[in-house]
């Protein structure tokens, strides 16, 4: 039969439209029997639900509103990917906005979604946190990803960036470096601050001064660090970059000025994107599951969405990726005990 409809469904399965309705909606309000008559007669009729009515009876749009400080670049890439793939394994869309690092644009974008998605993931590290809770719809699921901690009790996802900032530092200390600079993030994002505030505390930890330097969390200002700090007479022996895509811009700018690396400056970053292995010499990381991060948020919300209690914060611990760009070599200078003579404070 063609172009069967719910109404052909319920006459032949002997019920009434609103209980073939539940039953081919998954409902559990259900009795075994019944569901089992309205699907065998939904497939002896060839009956395929209309995507927009059944979004309409079960009150949902089948899309996941996406708010991100930025699409460009690998970690965005790589973060869209693993929701892309979990919400295409669960028959959803979603629908993306970028906030271009402007926290207005992000107010905007909330405001924008309303009554079209069925559930938010945010990620907004520059945004205060009072702000965002202001402009989110309290009716609507939201997991933040990487936001300030929130006050109102909304699923979160976030990255422990200061213990990992700490295992690099310890990783740099191990392979025989003590004048390790770090290039930070934007001040004012929550990532970008975590991870210097963990990179100063394993210096003092091991009874080393640090020494920060701003940065972007873009190539170019990477390598304009890097390239400043190689000129000086006494450089330093590491860099630890806030983010993959610095220290991939310091690593090629030093590489094509002549300076060695790891040999004469070790360089290290966070994050772990694809390109993080593929330049020469391949970047030592901290490997965050970018993708596996975004997979994770839909998980979540979808839980959410489907009616679930989810007020938790959840912390992804970042690991140590060890590559070729801080190798100990020849040149590295054996560690000493106590704070070095020739090192600066930020």
């Amino acid at each position: 039969m063609g172009n069967a409809t719910i109404r052909d469904v319920a006459r032949v399965a002997d019920v009434s439209v609103a209980s073939a309705s539940r039953a081919l909606n998954g409902r559990d309000n259900v009795r075994p029997e019944l569901r089992a008559r309205v699907e065998a007669a939904a497939q002896q009729l060839g009956y395929v639900p209309h995507a927009g009515a059944r979004s309409l009876s079960l009150s949902r749009t089948g899309t996941i509103g996406v708010v991100l400080p930025d699409l460009h670049g690998e970690f965005f890439s790589e973060f869209v990917r693993g929701m892309d793939r979990e919400v295409s394994a669960r028959g959803l869309h979603l629908l993306l906005s970028n906030m271009h690092a402007d926290p207005e644009q992000g107010i905007e974008a909330l405001r924008a979604m309303r009554g079209r998605v069925d559930g938010l993931v945010v990620m907004a590290p520059q945004v205060d946190a009072d702000v965002l809770g202001g402009h989110l719809p309290p009716s609507v699921p939201a997991i933040l990803v990487n936001c300030a901690p929130n006050q109102q009790g909304r699923a979160e996802l976030r990255i422990d960036n200061a213990a990992g900032a700490a295992a690099m530092v310890a990783h740099l200390v191990a392979t025989g470096r003590r004048r390790i600079v770090h290039i930070a993030g934007p001040a004012g994002n929550i990532d970008a601050d975590g991870r210097r505030r963990g990179y100063a505390e394993a210096m003092a930890r091991a009874g080393l001064s640090p020494r920060i330097v701003e940065g972007q969390f873009d190539e170019a200002s990477g390598a304009a660090a890097a390239l400043a700090l190689a000129a000086e007479s006494d450089h330093c022996e590491a860099i630890f970059a806030a983010n993959d895509m610095m220290a991939i811009g310091a690593l090629v700018a030093l590489r094509d000025a002549g300076v060695r690396v790891p040999d004469e400056i070790a360089i290290a970053g966070f994050d772990d994107v694809p390109l993080a292995r593929l330049v020469s010499p391949a970047l030592t990381t901290l490997r965050v599951g970018i993708a596996e991060a975004g997979a994770r948020a839909i998980v979540r919300l979808a839980a959410l969405v489907d009616g679930a209690a989810d007020h938790f914060v959840e912390e992804m611990v970042p690991a140590l990726v060890p590559r070729d760009s801080t190798a100990a070599t020849h040149t590295t200078r054996p560690r000493q005990e106590g704070p070095g003579s020739g090192e600066r404070a930020s």
